[in-house]
């Protein structure tokens, strides 16, 4: 059974986070064997006041450097596989624009259909997809799982069971793993400090090179081929 869970850093409208959008995602066979291996690590190194959180979020500030390279290594030894897409928020399509504004329900399910098709084929019969919890404007939860079913089931063995679901992030480890990986990258696109040092932490976990959605005319060559 086939396991992937996917958080995001950044948002489509504002740009205090910086100029992309991430999302950055990773499968397991045993979602129970990393969630518990994330929580020992965090009640083992994480300072005393941080032991017991329910949520523990790449952008704590409370995180220094060398935990934070320490805790990426950590993950990138849980057996697992990593899939990542982006997008520079300048780029985003007209067609995910109505008046002015950005249709983030339509564009988020998009980019969460370009992650997951990643991973495809998978020879699994039960696939189960979790998603960090969001309110998707402009679209119902259902339209976001049936049109990510829809384009899924089409690259998998007939009959295989696909389940979706919207998560709290504050009661999965799985989904905070997902979280720490979509920071770690996102710190490597935006060219932030560190931001190498992560990438290279997790790359021999990468099963394909990230993909950039909606790049523009002038062709830039993706970051991910360094």
């Amino acid at each position: 059974m086939a396991h992937i869970f996917l958080d995001e850093s950044g948002q489509f409208n504002t740009h205090k986070d910086g100029k992309y959008f991430i999302v950055g995602s990773f499968i397991t066979k045993d979602p129970s064997y990393t969630k518990k291996k994330f929580r020992s690590w965090q009640q083992r190194k994480f300072p005393k006041k941080m032991r017991n959180q329910p949520e523990i979020k790449w952008s704590d500030i409370k995180i220094t450097n060398e935990l934070r390279l320490a805790t990426l290594k950590f993950i990138s030894n849980l057996n697992i596989g990593i899939n990542f897409s982006y997008l520079l928020r300048k780029n985003i399509p007209s067609i995910y624009i109505k008046n002015k504004r950005i249709d983030t329900g339509t564009l988020y399910t998009h980019v969460i259909g370009e992650t997951l098709s990643l991973y495809l084929p998978i020879q699994d019969q039960v696939c189960r997809i979790f998603c960090d919890k969001r309110h998707l404007k402009g679209i119902t939860h259902t339209q976001f799982f049936n049109i990510l079913q829809l384009q899924i089931l089409p690259e998998l063995p007939a009959n295989t069971l696909v389940q979706i679901e919207m998560i709290d992030s504050m009661s999965n480890a799985n989904i905070q793993i997902a979280d720490w990986i979509a920071g770690a990258i996102a710190s490597y696109i935006e060219n932030k400090p560190l931001g190498k040092d992560y990438y290279h932490i997790l790359k021999s976990n990468l099963l394909c090179p990230g993909k950039e959605l909606f790049p523009d005319s002038r062709n830039i060559t993706s970051k991910n081929s360094t």
